[in-house]
């Protein structure tokens, strides 16, 4: 079954204060498959790329420099790279950890990055052994050397809504947090809510926390996870406020290896489905990212968790 057998009603706009068009950022070969306990192939991997790009996604993480004792999955970070044919228009970010991962980025002369912070203490420590101010000086040398090469820079915030250590993490912790962020050369500050734990409220109170700190929500994103079934519910929360970049991951594929409750991420056909009923432009053919994780889940021997995947693949 396509989306087009299924008679889509007319485009019903949801109201005012929506955007009129939205950028997906889409992480499933980066934060998708980084959780899978098997190495995914690099031809594999390579295919997935090519067909995300080819359903209409622009942006496309791709992996990540992280030490491959950490994160084995995307040990291979450097083949991927090499073997990767870039769509014309389609921006391919990959996330570096530390200045390590930096050189490795540069020497493999790619020009779109994304830096990972922590808005806790505990996940901090956990994730990035530093501590949630110290965790800067990490970032600092980083952040400046990709900006003396002319990259562009992205900083992921992880644990903004909730830390399975902590417990609720104060809003205005996250906003100071994500200033640093943003001084140290970030275009776009990633708000995450890593275990899922989010509700529409909260994200609400967020972002007028960060709009009241003076920051501009053009220059947030929201990824969120789907734990408890809140990813949507807080997605349209954030689009009703006014970001206008979500983060999701193609059949919903991901989580967090350092966050042990951490489901998968937001589904991108989900997202679609949602902004297609919404008449929010996206630029994303639904049908061929439907086939897309579809081929995924069989190769990686499970179905998909995309509510929107198993309706329309029957």
């Amino acid at each position: 079954m396509s989306a087009r057998d299924v008679g889509l009603p007319e485009h019903v706009p949801a109201g005012t204060g929506y955007p009129d068009e939205v950028t997906i950022w889409e992480v499933g070969a980066r934060d998708g498959l980084q959780n899978e306990q098997e190495v995914v192939p690099v031809e594999l991997k390579l295919e997935f790329l090519h067909r995300l790009a080819a359903a209409g996604l622009r942006i496309v993480e791709t992996t990540s420099f992280v030490h491959p004792k950490w994160v084995p999955q995307l040990a291979d970070a450097e083949q991927v790279l090499d073997g990767l044919h870039r769509a014309d228009g389609v921006r391919y970010p990959v996330l570096v950890p530390n200045e390590r991962g930096l050189d490795r980025a540069l020497a493999a002369h790619v020009s779109d990055l994304a830096v990972f912070a922590s808005a806790t203490e505990t996940f901090a420590r956990r994730n990035l052994n530093s501590g949630l101010d110290s965790q800067f000086d990490m970032f600092e040398p980083v952040t400046s050397r990709a900006r003396a090469a002319g990259a562009r820079l992205r900083g992921y915030l992880s644990m903004c809504f909730g830390d399975p250590w902590e417990g609720p993490v104060p809003a205005r912790q996250v906003v100071r947090v994500g200033q640093r962020l943003l001084a140290l050369g970030c275009e776009q500050l990633s708000l995450g809510d890593t275990v899922g734990v989010a509700t529409p409220g909260q994200v609400a109170l967020l972002l007028d926390e960060f709009l009241a700190a003076g920051v501009e929500l053009d220059s947030l994103a929201v990824h969120f996870h789907d734990t408890y079934g809140q990813a949507l519910a807080n997605t349209l929360t954030a689009l009703g406020k006014g970001v206008r970049t979500v983060d999701s991951s193609a059949g919903g594929l991901g989580g967090c290896p350092y966050a042990e409750s951490a489901t998968g991420n937001l589904a991108t056909e989900d997202l679609v489905w949602m902004l297609d009923g919404m008449g929010i432009e996206h630029g994303v053919d639904l049908d061929s990212l439907v086939d897309t994780s579809v081929w995924m889940a069989r190769r990686l021997g499970r179905p998909s968790p995309s509510r929107v995947v198993r309706a329309l693949a029957g």
